[in-house]
């Protein structure tokens, strides 16, 4: 009451009215409802109360140690914050340290008056801070060091500010911090302050001119220290994390709706940001990524995304270390196959904080209804899908590995744990630069799904020397994509071997010209170099303009072995 009027009342009710405090009167701009106790209130009202509060001012303090804080204690499933004010000239802070330090420690302490208007507009600016910006999670007292958390996460937000990963915060950085933090830059003369600073108490908290991840940690220690919490919990929250010190759902999956028949792909602008992520940890500037240096990318993660399969699904060098080509093409496939999984990951790189973006989903372009591009017989897609079928054994994996530059004798390096049923890289149509994603489909003919049927261009695998290879090929056109819109195209692989009459009623030729489609296309990955990718660009190009793949009946068969589409 006193907080309100300004006075000290005359007469003092058993229980005042519950109070906002609204947000613009306070310096955090956060409304604040006081919720006052009194000794008549029923238990159940005051067991209510203490589990709703965010925090617990404690006044009466004969009481504090033997009945208020093990009630709170009970009733709160989350670490309780108290603050335990003790009115003037009865108990000094002292006095009640020795009483508190037996059973918790308080957020803080401090004396108070209504009676005197002593502290009382600062006792509630303190308790809500304290629930705004909670020493808790940060810090030890009794250790009097940064919690492990804590670390972590500043640690995180050091390497993303780190643009050049050089391990130091030059002056640039540290600006580029400073502005996306508190929307301000900082002078020269401010900048050199805070290492002087750093350089005063420790010595390999500068190097260079910069600031060291264990400088910029110094700092920090130093503002929760001095009771600037905010400054800290202001530089994790814009980095999104919450008070458990986690990142936040709402900044690792943000709302991003797709439209049926619709896809996702990568922006201009996120292939740029991506390149520069590349860049910064390529160290020796070999156009590829190490084990190490992937590792280190990824240290900004939880856990480390990408498993061998990733490296059987995309180029690498002959080290089998991912390319600068194979590294885009996985985050093309993640963005295609599972766009939330490609924000959650964007996230975690800073993607939103360093290209000063709302959230990851202006990372993102969602493509134009695919029937609209049929209708119109254009498309600005750059990612498109094959899905390709065929029988155990037919070569379906060979043709996949084939398209990342593998030959057979390569192939045989892998580890059959390590294989994958996706290949993603890039075609040129035309001059332009596309992505085919080619999915290897189980050969389970009964039990295909629609997810298997769901493509730009179909692919039958059959085996040129398995004489019962082809009528897998076969009953799947014929069961699902006779009257289909999707381009389909018959590939003989192993075509190095001796070529069997297939147990068919119709030889593959025979059969492609009954149906109008292209001569099998024959294909072998067993070469001394890496196989021909003419095959996926011919993919490619059918998947851009499907409305060109069935063959007129004037059309004259020349070749199997030689046929451009």
């Amino acid at each position: 009451m006193s907080l309100v009027s300004e006075e000290f009342p005359d007469e003092v009710p058993l229980r005042a009215e519950e109070i906002t405090i609204p947000a613009d009167v306070t310096p955090e701009r956060v409304p604040t409802h006081i919720v006052d106790y009194s000794g008549t209130d029923t238990c159940t009202s005051l067991y209510d109360e203490t589990h709703m509060a965010c925090i617990a001012v404690l006044m009466s303090m004969p009481q504090v140690t033997s009945h208020w804080i093990p009630l709170i204690n009970e009733r709160t499933d989350k670490d309780s914050r108290c603050v335990a004010s003790c009115q003037v000239f009865k108990l000094t802070v002292f006095e009640i340290c020795i009483l508190l330090n037996k059973v918790m420690t308080p957020t803080f302490l401090m004396q108070c008056s209504a009676k005197n208007l002593k502290n009382i507009s600062e006792l509630f600016y303190y308790a809500q801070k304290a629930v705004l910006h909670p020493t808790g999670p940060l810090y030890s007292p009794e250790d009097k060091e940064m919690k492990p958390s804590c670390i972590k996460a500043l640690t995180r937000i050091f390497k993303i500010s780190d643009l050049d990963n050089d391990g130091i915060l030059n002056d640039n950085e540290l600006n580029f911090f400073q502005r996306t933090c508190f929307n301000i830059p900082l002078a020269p003369q401010a900048l050199e302050d805070v290492k002087n600073v750093v350089r005063k108490n420790m010595s390999d908290g500068v190097k260079d001119n910069g600031l060291t991840l264990k400088g910029f940690l110094f700092l920090h220690t130093l503002f929760i220290q001095r009771g600037r919490h905010e400054t800290t919990w202001t530089v994790l929250r814009r980095f999104g994390y919450d008070d458990d010190l986690e990142l936040t759902q709402e900044y690792l999956f943000p709302l991003l709706k797709i439209p049926p028949d619709c896809t996702t792909e990568l922006n201009h602008n996120t292939y740029l940001f991506l390149q520069s992520v590349f860049d910064k940890h390529d160290k020796d500037r070999d156009c590829a990524l190490s084990p190490d240096e992937l590792k280190d990318l990824f240290k900004v993660f939880p856990c480390m995304p990408w498993g061998p399969d990733v490296n059987n699904t995309v180029c690498t060098n002959e080290q089998g270390w991912i390319t600068y080509q194979g590294y885009l093409s996985q985050w093309t496939l993640t963005t295609y196959l599972d766009v939330q999984r490609c924000l959650e990951y964007l996230g975690y790189l800073g993607y939103s904080i360093i290209q000063e973006q709302e959230s990851q989903t202006a990372a993102v372009t969602i493509t134009r209804n695919k029937r609209i591009d049929l209708q119109k017989k254009q498309t600005q897609r750059s990612v498109f899908r094959c899905n390709v079928l065929g029988a155990r054994g037919s070569g379906k994996s060979g043709f996949l590995q084939a398209f990342l530059g593998r030959n057979l004798a390569r192939q045989k390096r892998i580890r059959e744990d390590h294989m994958s049923y996706y290949a993603m890289s890039t075609t040129y149509v035309y001059g332009q630069e596309k992505y085919l994603l080619l999915h290897e489909v189980l050969p389970d003919f009964e039990f295909l799904s629609e997810a298997d049927l769901v493509c730009d261009v179909v692919c039958l695998v059959y085996d040129i020397s398995n004489p019962r290879s082809f009528e897998y090929c076969a009953k799947v056109y014929k069961k699902h994509f006779l009257d289909s819109k999707t381009p389909c195209v018959i590939i003989a692989a192993k075509s190095d071997l001796h070529e069997a009459r297939q147990y068919y009623s119709l030889s593959p030729l025979d059969f492609c010209r009954k149906h109008k489609l292209h001569p099998p296309q024959m294909f072998t990955c067993n070469t001394d170099e890496a196989p021909s990718k003419d095959i996926c660009t011919k993919l490619t190009t059918m998947a851009m303009y499907p409305y060109r793949h069935r063959l007129s009946k004037k059309t004259q068969y020349r070749s199997t072995t030689n046929t451009e589409y």
